[in-house]
C-alpha cells in the first residue's frame, strides 16, 4: 500500500503574519527566526481519527447547561468540512468556544464587567458526518472590548478547532457574521493580508437553516489546505 500524499500548501497571502504590526501581542510570541521548512512524514499526515461515541448528550446544543437555558438570540450553525479538492472530510472532531450573548467567556481570566450567564458555559463540540456536514445550536456571541489599542472591540465570532484527518490538517480559526461594522477595524480578522480569505472568515446567512419562530440560520464551511483554505486565526 501507498503512503498517502502530502497536502498541498495554501498561498501565504491566506495567512496572517506572526507579527501584525496592528495585533499588539503578536509581537511578543512571533518566532524571531525563520520557520525552517519541513517536508511531511506519516506522522503528520495520517490520523487521528474521532467517532460520535466521545460527544457527551448536548455537546452540539450550547443553549442549554446546568438545568436552564441561555440567555440571547438563538442561532444554529452548519456546513461542511471539505479538503483542498472540495472532497468532503468525515468524522472530523470540531471544538467551539465563544463569548455568552453579553460579551464574556466563562472564564475566569475574562474579567470584562459585563454578566455571567450561569446556563451558558461556551463550549462544544461536533463530529462530522458521512458527508462532512455539521451542525450545532448555540447563542450569537457578543462584542467585548480588549487591551489592544485605543477603544478596540472584537466584532462577534465563534472560535473553532478542527483536526481534520491528520495532524497536517490541524485548524484553529474564528468564524464572524455578516455586516459586522466591527470587521474593518478589528485588526485579528485584517490579519489575513488576502481580502478574499478573509471573506472566507465570515458566514452567510441562510434562511433553510432558519427555524422559524425560533432560531436563525448561518452556514460556514471549512476548507482544510489548498488555495481557498480556511484563514488560521487564534
Amino acid at each position: 500500500m501507498n503512503p498517502p500524499a502530502g497536502y498541498r500548501r495554501e498561498s501565504p497571502d491566506g495567512h496572517p503574519p506572526y507579527d501584525a504590526p496592528a495585533y499588539a501581542s503578536t509581537h511578543k510570541r512571533a518566532p524571531q527566526h525563520a520557520p525552517i521548512r519541513l517536508e511531511h512524514t506519516l506522522s503528520e499526515i495520517t490520523g487521528p481519527r474521532f467517532d460520535r461515541d466521545q460527544l457527551a448528550p448536548g455537546d452540539d446544543d450550547l443553549t442549554r447547561f446546568d438545568g436552564g437555558q441561555a440567555l440571547g438570540e438563538r442561532i444554529i450553525v452548519t456546513g461542511r468540512v471539505l479538503d483542498e479538492d472540495g472532497r468532503a472530510i468525515p468524522h472530523t472532531m470540531i471544538e467551539i468556544w465563544q463569548a455568552n450573548a453579553a460579551g464574556r467567556y466563562a472564564h475566569s481570566e475574562d474579567q470584562h464587567d459585563a454578566p455571567l450567564d450561569p446556563h451558558f458555559a461556551g463550549i462544544g463540540r461536533v463530529i462530522t458526518d458521512d458527508h462532512g456536514a455539521y451542525r450545532f445550536m448555540t447563542v450569537k456571541p457578543g462584542a467585548y472590548p480588549w487591551r489592544n489599542h485605543r477603544n478596540a472591540w472584537r466584532p462577534n465570532h465563534i472560535h473553532f478547532s478542527l483536526f481534520g484527518p491528520s495532524f497536517a490538517t490541524r485548524l484553529i480559526t474564528q468564524m464572524y457574521f455578516p455586516g459586522d461594522p466591527l470587521l474593518a477595524l478589528d485588526p485579528i480578522f485584517n490579519s489575513v493580508p488576502d481580502r478574499s480569505a478573509r471573506e472566507r472568515l465570515i458566514a452567510t446567512f441562510d434562511i433553510e437553516v432558519t427555524i422559524p419562530d425560533y432560531a436563525l440560520g448561518y452556514r460556514f464551511d471549512f476548507v482544510l489546505r489548498g488555495r481557498a483554505a480556511t484563514p488560521p486565526l487564534n
